[in-house]
């Protein structure tokens, strides 16, 4: 149990107290001067992180428990974090410095990046919230007196992972504990992609004939050539853009930014990530996607028409994956009464990757990255993918339970 008091040169009243009281939600200890009407000082109790002793006012927070910190608890249940602790500790390796304050946990770290992704939070914000609110500091590991990562230390260990490559595993030890608890069902996977978008596109009109969604891969030599040198030219006339993020246009709109593949299962969870540039045809993804999917959740593949293609049907045989994936019609050649219906089929069953990107828009607002650069990019959208799961497994246990 920690104490500390907190003395009053300027005395205030006892009003002021009552009102601090309300909008905190806990109970103080205070020196009352009745002479004057006035409190002289207040007395607080913290209780320590790993104690195990009720602190003063902990039956008054349990009692008006929030949602966050219910959700917290919900996954502290279900995730052990020690396999990942042991990990993060082993491959990432803080600075040392005689001088100075002592580097943070990359536990702490990495659970604050979770918080951000949960709250579409900017690394500034997520500093701030982080040291307001006590939920904030109890899911990371923090004690309350203790200080809080600056947006600085949580921008550096994000591009340290991001190096080193550490999210994708992470993410599949954390799909290996859901799956354990019977979260991750096992066969069919569901891909699609959806755009990224990036704020940090190049000035300057467009000099060269705009990728068209799934009209990428029709392009002649020349028009890629001409796109190929307009990025070039931009590298020097605009430095501060993102140089590896590309155009793409859709139906009377273009968006700057990357592709988002990813894998679901049928429950909508998320079993691998992939990302490419804007103006890349979906099916270039596929191969690459479904390396990072475990062999046992990818035993059926199904996906929309644009990942059709020959070599991807031949690199699903090969990889003892059974295609579901939509035919295409091609000119002077339609598709058979029998190739629409088991289109039909197909499309009827993959509403749970709809609802997959529906959510990470909606919750996290994952449409758009602060991110530069097609592997930061990449890793943000790997980060996400372990919030998401997280975020949706207690429902999911919820309705295992019922």
């Amino acid at each position: 149990m920690e104490t500390f008091a907190l003395n009053f040169s300027n005395s205030i009243r006892i009003c002021e107290l009552i009102e601090f009281r309300k909008l905190f939600d806990i109970d103080l200890k205070y020196l009352y001067n009745s002479t004057h009407g006035c409190i002289l000082a207040v007395a607080i109790r913290f209780k320590s992180y790993h104690s195990k002793q009720m602190s003063f006012f902990e039956p008054h927070q349990t009692r008006s428990a929030s949602s966050s910190s219910q959700f917290f608890k919900q996954i502290n249940t279900i995730i052990d974090w020690k396999p990942i602790e042991e990990y993060l500790v082993n491959h990432y390796k803080p600075g040392k410095k005689q001088r100075g304050q002592k580097a943070y946990h990359p536990m702490i770290l990495f659970k604050i990046q979770l918080i951000s992704v949960w709250y579409g939070l900017s690394d500034v914000q997520t500093e701030d919230l982080t040291m307001d609110c006590i939920s904030f500091c109890r899911f990371c590991g923090l004690e309350l007196m203790d200080s809080v990562p600056d947006h600085s230390t949580l921008s550096r260990f994000r591009s340290e992972l991001t190096r080193k490559k550490l999210y994708q595993p992470i993410m599949l030890m954390v799909s290996k504990q859901l799956a354990e608890k019977g979260l991750m069902v096992k066969g069919t996977a569901i891909v699609d992609a959806s755009l990224t978008l990036s704020p940090f596109s190049p000035k300057g009109k467009l000099d060269h004939q705009m990728a068209e969604d799934r009209k990428e891969d029709t392009r002649s030599d020349t028009e890629v050539m001409e796109e190929e040198k307009y990025y070039q030219k931009k590298e020097e006339e605009s430095p501060h853009a993102d140089h590896e993020a590309r155009w793409l246009k859709k139906p009377k709109k273009t968006y700057f930014g990357y592709k988002r593949h990813i894998a679901t299962n049928d429950d909508g969870l998320i079993l691998g990530v992939h990302t490419t540039p804007a103006n890349e045809h979906d099916s270039q993804g596929l191969g690459n996607l479904m390396e990072k999917v475990p062999e046992d959740e990818r035993t059926e593949v199904m996906g929309d028409k644009g990942y059709k293609s020959k070599k991807n049907d031949q690199l699903l045989e090969e990889m003892g994956s059974k295609s579901l994936i939509m035919e295409k019609g091609y000119r002077h050649k339609p598709l058979t009464k029998e190739q629409k219906k088991r289109n039909k089929e197909i499309s009827k069953k993959r509403w749970s990757e709809k609802q997959t990107f529906g959510g990470l828009h909606r919750w996290f607002g994952c449409h758009i990255t602060r991110q530069k650069g097609l592997e930061k990019v990449h890793h943000q959208h790997i980060l996400e993918a372990i919030a998401y799961n997280l975020k949706r497994s207690p429902g999911l246990v919820f309705l295992m339970v019922k």
